[in-house]
């Protein structure tokens, strides 16, 4: 039998059931996606970081209440989500991206931010420095730039040939990588093969690229963090098999769809770790005092497929440090 409780309301009884009773108010979290829902890889991600808030304690609709939101690549979306989260006034905002963070930090001053993750989130004005980030954004970070030289040297490996290397990304969404080409740093990473880049807003533009870029020989390509990479891995991973280009990413997407390398961050990791500084934020901790960190797990997935219809090589001391190896 269902418990029954009684209130008084103008001189007389109500009965009103148990179940009719308003919930508390729970403290709210965002949880701002840049690419698309139902992405295998994205899902992976969220549920990394439900899995972490759990183990601390935190379940959503008990303690906490998690508020979902995926952009779809979609810049215009994105913004209109930022805004509709921040009037949501949650406790705190776990943004997924350059474009999600740039989003947020317009909506907001003092609503706590945590990026999972971004890239140069110095050079992009969201902190002071990983030590004292400063303001109310803090989080994790994608990837050091020197990642670009490693990806370089697993190529040449490979393709001992390998002389110019492109460097893939979208200006609009990851302006850091324009940046990034005329420092010291790229100028390193050119001596043992020029490091090119390779701008690009549209697939179409990605097409004409790529066959551009492949009718000289030596070439290989990267594809570093980007949004516009994420959600066209499989279309490069096909333009470079096609072109027959040696090419590294840092989704591990891109070599399970036919892409021939990838060595980035554990994602999932670093979404399960943002977790705890949702944890401290909720208990009153400011993300100003947060420090930035960066990921302690990478992964290297090769596919030897690829390789082998590209008659290249791949040292055995390569395969051995791979996480993967797709025959």
């Amino acid at each position: 039998m269902k418990r029954r409780r009684f209130v008084t309301l103008m001189g007389g009884a109500v009965c009103v059931p148990f179940a009719a009773r308003a919930q508390p108010d729970l403290p709210r979290v965002g949880l701002l996606m840049g690419p698309a829902e139902g992405d295998a890889e994205i899902e992976a991600r969220v549920a990394a970081f439900r899995d972490g808030l759990q183990k601390l304690g935190w379940i959503d609709g008990q303690n906490v209440r998690i508020e979902y939101r995926f952009g779809g690549g979609d810049n215009a979306r994105i913004k209109a989500y930022a805004a509709e989260l921040v009037d949501r006034a949650p406790r705190v905002i776990i943004a997924n991206g350059t474009p999600v963070v740039a989003a947020l930090s317009e909506a907001t001053r003092t609503i706590p931010i945590v990026f999972a993750p971004v890239m140069d989130p110095i050079g992009l004005g969201y902190v002071d420095s990983f030590a004292r980030p400063g303001g109310n954004i803090t989080g994790f970070i994608f990837m050091d730039f020197s990642l670009i030289g490693k990806w370089v040297d697993m190529l040449r490996a490979m393709a001992p040939v390998t002389n110019r290397v492109a460097l893939v990304h979208n200006p609009n969404t990851t302006p850091y990588w324009t940046a990034y080409l005329r420092s010291d740093e790229a100028a390193s990473v050119s001596r043992s093969a020029r490091l090119v880049g390779m701008p690009v807003r549209s697939a179409a533009e990605l097409e004409t690229s790529i066959a551009e870029f492949a009718r000289e020989p030596g070439g290989s390509l990267v594809f570093p963090p980007d949004p516009f990479n994420f959600v066209h891995n499989e279309r490069s991973a096909r333009l470079a098999q096609q072109h027959r280009l040696p090419a590294a990413s840092v989704h591990r997407k891109f070599a399970e769809v036919g892409g021939l390398i990838t060595y980035g961050p554990d994602l999932p990791g670093i979404f399960r770790q943002s977790a705890s500084y949702v944890d401290r934020i909720l208990k009153g901790e400011k993300p100003a005092g947060l420090p930035v960190q960066s990921p302690d797990k990478f992964e290297i997935v090769i596919n030897l497929k690829t390789a082998r219809a590209m008659g290249l090589d791949v040292p055995t001391a390569l395969q051995a440090t791979a996480d993967e190896v797709i025959e």
